[in-house]
């Protein structure tokens, strides 16, 4: 009895001691499985190319402008380059919709029925005169309406005002290469223009867009005769990032852009953009200071200056005309920038200026912000000029 009890009672430790060995088994087979696999891991590491990371980490893949060739841009050389997207379009939309709604709104009346009555060709005349355009560029885009068209086209709206937006675009393409900021170390740009049209601003605004553009732009204050013109050239200096020469209020233009363009010579600066006076109260006076600073000019380089530009104003309507001619007059201008457009009805005016000029609009002013000085494109102007949506 005693036995069976026993017995009975060592039977059961039988089975965790099984248990036991069981789980040891188990334990070890994964100690072996887990070692064999850690193995396998590091014999696959160590069998990894030199482009892969060793801490895991995914290698960086060439971009594809590393791996594609280097192509060089219209920008890269300097080249004004209109931005060709439906943002820029409604930014320039809206930067010329006060010279819209002035004598293009005014055609665009004239000729919204869907015939033209004979008395309304006299009224269009009206408008191209009444409008800031010129005298002589509005008689030119009149009678290039009635030699154009015949009889019975000339009743019809939409061929009227094709003639004249046609006409427009031709205007303003002046046959003159595209300015190459690249073709000269250091290029050196003149600006000139009176006072008051926004000529230190567009210098700064056009230095600071040649800086993104990856060029080394150096300043002349030229303008010796205002402090105020200095100082705010000094501001966009700043801004820009770009060192201005100046010289002693009062002195001698000619020397600080003349002792401009030397520096960018040693320093190798890649563009230099002279400032200049701008008082017209003695107009002789100014103009023989001009011609003066191109002598100088051509004593630090002989090549230079290599564009010679004109900034005038907008607002002023055929004014600007007379202004240019005068100036035209005086010294060789190879480029116009007209600016405040935005702020003004008498956008029109850039047709008279190409057409009685011959001289190409290289730039325009649309707006205070830096990009707001953009390219000129006479496509894109007389597309938006004309555009009768609203």
């Amino acid at each position: 009895m005693f036995l069976v009890t026993l017995s009975s009672m060592q039977a059961p430790s039988a089975a965790p001691a099984a248990d036991h060995t069981a789980l040891y088994a188990g334990v070890v087979f994964a100690v072996v499985v887990a070692a064999l696999l850690l193995v396998v891991v590091l014999r696959r590491r160590s069998a990894l190319p030199d482009s892969q990371t060793g801490d895991g980490s995914v290698p960086t893949l060439p971009s594809r402008a590393t791996t594609e060739a280097p192509q060089t841009s219209a920008a890269e050389h300097g080249q004004p380059v209109a931005v060709k997207t439906s943002a820029a379009r409604d930014e320039l939309k809206a930067g010329l919709s006060k010279t819209r709604a002035g004598f293009i709104a005014r055609i665009a009346e004239l000729l919204s029925k869907k015939q033209i009555a004979e008395d309304l060709l006299p009224q269009l005349e009206e408008v191209l005169l009444t409008a800031d355009i010129g005298p002589k560029t509005a008689e030119h885009l009149f009678s290039q309406v009635r030699s154009t068209l015949s009889r019975s086209e000339l009743k019809e709206p939409a061929a009227v005002w094709t003639v004249i937006k046609d006409e427009s675009r031709r205007l303003l393409h002046v046959d003159t290469p595209p300015v190459d900021f690249a073709a000269h170390k250091p290029f050196v740009l003149l600006v000139i223009g009176v006072n008051g049209v926004g000529k230190t601003t567009t210098i700064g605004k056009l230095a600071a867009q040649q800086v993104a553009a990856g060029r080394k732009v150096i300043l002349a204050a030229g303008d010796t005769f205002r402090a105020a013109a200095v100082e705010q050239l000094e501001i966009w200096g700043q801004r820009a990032g770009v060192p201005v020469v100046r010289g002693k209020e009062g002195g001698d233009p000619s020397s600080v852009i003349f002792e401009a363009i030397k520096r960018a010579q040693r320093e190798g600066f890649d563009l230099v953009i002279a400032d200049t006076a701008g008082r017209l109260h003695v107009k002789e006076q100014l103009m023989a200071e001009l011609q003066k600073v191109r002598r100088v000019i051509k004593k630090a380089d002989p090549t230079a200056p290599h564009e010679t530009w004109l900034v005038l104003d907008s607002t002023q309507g055929q004014n600007t005309i007379a202004q240019a001619r005068t100036f035209k007059e005086a010294m060789e201008i190879s480029g116009i920038i007209l600016t405040k457009l935005d702020g003004t009805a008498k956008g029109g005016v850039i047709l008279g200026i190409t057409h009685e000029l011959s001289v190409p609009v290289r730039y325009i002013g649309v707006g205070e912000k830096i990009g707001d000085l953009r390219a000129f494109d006479a496509e894109d102007f007389v597309d938006v000029l004309y555009d009768r949506s609203a």
